[in-house]
């Protein structure tokens, strides 16, 4: 076919399913009739006059999910089509208007919907849910649908009818009494009922205590079994920290600013705990400023100043020293924090007696 001939075919599908589709949606809102006994119709009860499938149409089948119920209940109508991906079909619409008169009354409806598709077979899916009032046999014929395929239009019908049974529940009034309502109960209390609430307040008990426990044993600088901890002096702390730093070689491997930073951390963190001074926030020139009124050696007042300044140079001036520089640093460090080291005093021995 001529590719004008195939756009000329496919316009005329397009303008044929506008014209025809809305004929068979009108169909499907007639007015309700009663449902039918023989099966009919579908819901409005008109003999469809239903023609027999053609090999190539579209497979429609419909059927209850239940073919049994009780009244009052919901039920749900499936609908599927199984058809050729070209081919063009259309479901009519159920709409409350159409169920006028019937013991059946539409809950919900989705939307016709593709489920499955196999090479060109595509399997299309809708659900419609019903809720009947009245007892009795229900049939409601057969489900017909509109499609198009090249140049047929035609109507396809279910390939079952639709039938419910619907029940009513049988009350015996003969033997059966109506009693009054019962009063309160009284129960007696089960350890189960209790058990999770006694589980969680042991565990919140034991939680506050190990936090009290915790928290004693740190402000009375104990270990958690209550022994006190042995905490070195500050001069102990700083040469065993000045000695790892050196062990680290960083001036030997071109990191002067971490190991002049690291020097100098740990003097002015020394400096804090043995004169208790904010060092760690001052200044090169406020730490000297602060110490100058101390006993401090001559030369170790000195030495600190010069590590303090090379220490700015470094970090601040990107200057590198030597090695020289890095040992005497280290050096003066060293015997600064030997020299400024509290004295122990050392008690006097008893006499004989008791007398000194």
């Amino acid at each position: 076919m001529e590719r004008g001939g195939v756009l000329k075919y496919m316009l005329g599908l397009f303008f044929l399913s506008w014209a025809v589709i809305p004929l068979c949606t009108e169909t499907f809102a007639q007015p309700a009739g009663q449902a039918a006994v023989g099966g009919e119709g579908f819901i409005d009860g008109r003999n469809p006059n239903r023609k027999p499938r053609r090999e190539g149409d579209p497979l429609l089948e419909a059927w209850f999910v239940t073919d049994s119920i009780g009244i009052g209940d919901t039920v749900t109508l499936r609908v599927e089509i199984t058809k050729d991906i070209l081919q063009i079909v259309a479901l009519g619409e159920i709409n409350q208007e159409m169920l006028e008169g019937q013991p059946i009354e539409l809950v919900s409806q989705t939307e016709l919907d593709t489920v499955r598709q196999d090479g060109r077979q595509v399997k299309l899916r809708k659900d419609i849910t019903f809720q009947v009032f009245d007892e009795g046999y229900l049939n409601l014929g057969w489900m017909p649908a509109f499609y198009l395929d090249k140049n047929i239009a035609d109507t396809i019908w279910s390939v079952d009818s639709l039938v419910l049974m619907v029940g009513t529940y049988q009350i015996d009034t003969l033997t059966q009494n109506i009693h009054d309502i019962r009063g309160i109960m009284d129960t007696p209390m089960v350890l189960g009922e209790y058990g999770g609430y006694m589980l969680w307040g042991l565990l919140s008990l034991a939680l506050i205590a190990a936090g009290l426990w915790f928290w004693f044993t740190r402000r009375r600088n104990l270990t958690m079994f209550g022994k006190p901890k042995v905490i070195d002096p500050p001069h102990v702390v700083a040469i065993k920290a000045l000695e790892a730093l050196h062990n680290q070689k960083l001036w030997q491997n071109n990191r002067h600013k971490q190991y002049y930073t690291g020097i100098t951390d740990i003097l002015r963190q020394y400096m804090e705990d043995r004169w208790d001074i904010g060092a760690m926030e001052m200044t090169s020139d406020e730490i000297l400023t602060a110490l100058s009124d101390r006993e401090l050696p001559e030369k170790g007042y000195r030495d600190l100043g010069e590590i303090l300044r090379t220490a700015d140079l470094v970090k601040f001036a990107k200057f590198v020293p030597d090695a020289e520089q890095n040992e005497n640093v280290f050096t003066f460090a060293y015997y600064f924090i030997e020299e400024t080291k509290p004295t122990e005093i050392e008690k006097p021995e008893m006499e004989e007696g008791g007398v000194l």
